[in-house]
């Protein structure tokens, strides 16, 4: 999909909605936005899913998803982030992993009190400060890390055999070109309790709409949701049209 517009009568109705994709034009009478959202990736030696690169060979960027895995277990790993998110990974990987670092480029966390409490008093937690990975490393699966540090320059050895992304995820929303009411951090806007979005008759399903759980069972939760309200929707449009011939 590479752009949507609506043209809207009183109190927000839609008259028309048209979806730009490629190059055809599709009329709807109701849509459902579940383009999701990606974990924002760190690019640097060895990062990528290319040649040489460890990219789901031992880096990720969802803990949950794939911290469990075999490959994890009794094996020291690493985070990098500084925020709520990297918290709770790393809180989340001390059950799998033998140790977890986590390397922030700054000298804070921007993360709240109460999870900063959480991993400063967490044993099995090492917080690696003023550092970032320069290269990442292994026999093809991820063996280490080099991680420089930004006051001294001086880059060490940091035998890991997992490492996750935990700085954020950018949702798929740029193409919707402000059609749609979107949070701070881009994300819709839906109506507590429901998929309904600021506009009639367009629904959010997904990661797009949820910063929180980012789970394929809450998508699909979330995206059950919006067809029943879709459904609902065109019903209702049915029976008004219905009433007005």
């Amino acid at each position: 999909m590479d752009a949507c517009d609506n043209s809207q009568g009183d109190d927000n109705d839609v008259k028309d909605l048209q979806i730009f994709a490629d190059s055809k034009t599709v009329l709807a009478d109701s849509v459902i936005v579940a383009t999701g959202a990606v974990a924002k990736r760190l690019n640097f030696p060895g990062s990528g899913d290319g040649l040489g690169g460890f990219w789901n060979r031992g880096i990720s960027a969802c803990a949950v998803c794939d911290g469990a895995a075999p490959i994890f277990r009794e094996k020291p790993l690493a985070v990098i982030g500084g925020g709520d998110s990297a918290m709770e990974e790393s809180t989340f990987l001390t059950k799998y992993g033998s140790k977890v670092y986590i390397i922030h480029r700054r000298d804070t966390f921007r993360a709240s009190k109460i999870m900063q409490n959480r991993v400063i008093s967490n044993p099995k937690i090492e917080v690696i400060w003023n550092s970032v990975v320069v290269e990442a490393y292994g026999d093809r699966v991820l063996g280490g890390l080099k991680v420089k540090n930004l006051v001294t320059e001086e880059v060490s050895d940091l035998k890991v055999n997992g490492l996750f992304f935990a700085i954020g995820h950018e949702p798929a929303t740029k193409f919707l070109g402000g059609q749609l009411e979107l949070d701070s951090d881009g994300y819709v806007v839906t109506k507590p309790g429901t998929t309904q979005t600021s506009v009639h008759g367009v629904f959010a399903a997904g990661d797009v709409q949820d910063k929180k759980y980012r789970q394929a069972v809450t998508a699909a939760g979330t995206g059950c949701m919006a067809a029943l309200e879709a459904e609902h929707y065109l019903q209702e449009l049915g029976s008004q049209e219905g009433k007005s011939d």
